[in-house]
């Protein structure tokens, strides 16, 4: 395979981890792969806006227009086959996929979670809600992992993690903040890139 994966990003909310992809590629660090597609579930969500000043297509897909879960998933895959999409990236994407759409999809969906799996993570574990929990439990250490997506929310293979601390007098917001700055924004391109690299190679394993 000559040509770059085309890769399409999932997004909610703010897009930061969006970003950290849109300047990994503009700096070379993410060469093998392009963000080809931005596609959110809500409605004026911000990442939609630094996608198209990134030049990038974006669109909102939301499951209440397409007629609930089981519609919204298969226009998900339609739009997704009309861009050539090789690699779906979730970030911060507020949404837990169905086992038949992830199915399709083997080993091709990464996600960003915010905390060291296995620690913290699974259906409810998101946003603000991992930080808070790390702080009641009072762990020293948190971070950040990249993983593909499956059936069971954050089970799937783990493709890298990074430890960062927790500081006296530490908010779920400054917490939050810091994972992101110094695990989540440094792990996604390079999991986009190792990824897009082995696809490029035509190997299964990653």
């Amino acid at each position: 395979m000559s040509g770059k994966i085309k890769i399409a990003v999932l997004v909610s909310g703010g897009g930061t981890n969006l970003q950290a992809l849109l300047d990994a590629e503009r700096e070379g660090r993410l060469s093998s792969g392009t963000i080809a597609l931005v596609v959110s579930n809500v409605s004026g969500a911000y990442a939609l806006q630094r996608a198209t000043g990134a030049g990038v297509p974006a669109l909102t897909l939301t499951r209440r227009e397409c007629g609930g879960q089981e519609g919204f998933e298969a226009r998900l895959q339609q739009v997704l086959t009309e861009h050539g999409i090789s690699l779906v990236i979730l970030a911060g994407f507020l949404s837990i996929l169905s086992g038949d759409f992830t199915e399709k999809w083997p080993e091709r969906i990464l996600n960003v979670h915010p905390a060291l799996i296995p620690a913290f993570c699974g259906k409810g574990f998101y946003g603000l809600r991992v930080h808070e929990a790390a702080l009641e439990y009072g762990v020293k250490v948190t971070g950040a992992t990249v993983h593909f997506v499956n059936a069971i929310p954050d089970g799937g293979r783990i493709l890298l993690q990074k430890a960062v601390e927790v500081c006296p007098g530490d908010t779920p917001e400054t917490l939050q903040r810091r994972v992101m700055e110094q695990a989540e924004w440094i792990l996604l391109p390079q999991a986009a890139e190792m990824v897009c690299a082995a696809l490029r190679k035509g190997e299964c394993d990653a």
